[in-house]
């Protein structure tokens, strides 16, 4: 699918499809967003725009040097934007390529932060240029990153109160393994944004009038990375909590099995010796020995828990 933006008539306009597209002036096209377009699709805008649109494999490429290009008349920038797919945290790879003042985006799945820019790019009378619609796509995705944390923060703190419970379950201690990956997540895609936003202030293609703009978000990025340290620190600290619970109830129940074994170690004497096979043994053939072989143990229990009690061991 392809959406075209251009200037018409003073105000921003939206074609929509491949079919007609050719008609609309190219100094008036601003941004050109491409959704898991077709082959004609690519193939007519970089025929229209003289670029050649990378591959998925490029765009998710990880080093640097892949990640922010820029010649002598463009500026290609691969980024990945965070998005939640069934209650789980996906990064998703876009592209942007920015020439003659048109900027091309080429991504595979629908995202919130495109939503919003057609809303604000159709509604705004100030965006008159490529790079302005490119600060403003991230512009609005550092604004529901800082969405993502909050909620997060939120996740964790109600995790914190379950760690506080008498009874310990494995999936608090899954639940806070989750949002330390969860927060891993959203750390690596705000410090590309970051390198991303450090590289633009450098460029010798990106206009001097945004680089205020930039600026300010860089500013909100590092106040991002620093709630995720806040997040990681956290998540540290009620995991430590969650396993001192748990070895605390594991050495309740050793303890219990220790006073247990210890309590039953005489009658077990007891027994042992009076179970001995020995020709000369007085008890064996006393009439009153085997109530008084009972006694025995039931005397070295009590005499055993009474110890214990006394010292605070039970």
């Amino acid at each position: 699918m392809i959406n075209i933006f251009y200037k018409e008539n003073g105000k921003i306009s939206l074609h929509q499809g491949e079919n007609g597209f050719e008609v609309i002036p190219k100094k008036a096209i601003l941004w050109i967003d491409l959704l898991q377009p077709s082959y004609e699709e690519r193939v007519k805008t970089e025929e229209l725009c003289h670029i050649t649109l990378q591959t998925k494999k490029e765009i998710e490429e990880i080093e640097t040097s892949s990640r922010f290009i820029e010649t002598d008349d463009s500026i290609i920038n691969n980024s990945q934007f965070l998005t939640v797919i069934d209650n789980e945290f996906h990064k998703e790879p876009v592209s942007f390529v920015i020439k003659d003042n048109i900027l091309v985006t080429y991504r595979q799945i629908e995202l919130m932060t495109f939503a919003e820019a057609y809303r604000k790019v159709l509604y705004s009378t100030k965006i008159s240029d490529a790079y302005t619609i490119f600060t403003l796509i991230y512009e609005i995705r550092i604004d529901l990153d800082a969405d993502m944390i909050e909620g997060l923060i939120r996740e964790i703190a109600s995790l914190s109160k379950v760690e506080n419970k008498d009874i310990v379950t494995e999936d608090a201690l899954s639940l806070a393994t989750k949002y330390q990956e969860y927060t891993m997540f959203i750390r690596e895609v705000i410090i590309d944004k970051q390198r991303v936003l450090s590289y633009l202030l450098k460029s010798d293609l990106f206009p001097e009038m945004l680089h205020e703009r930039v600026r300010t978000m860089l500013k909100d990025i590092n106040s991002l990375i620093y709630y995720t340290d806040f997040c990681f620190q956290r998540l540290d600290y009620i995991q430590n909590n969650i396993l001192g619970l748990i070895n605390i109830e594991q050495n309740k129940i050793i303890k219990l099995f220790t006073v247990v074994t210890v309590i039953l170690m005489p009658p077990t004497l007891i027994a042992s010796i009076y179970g001995m096979n020995f020709e000369f043994m007085p008890e064996l053939k006393w009439k009153w020995g085997y109530p008084l072989s009972l006694s025995l143990m039931v005397l070295s229990v009590v005499i055993s828990l009474v110890l214990f009690k006394i010292k605070k061991w039970l």
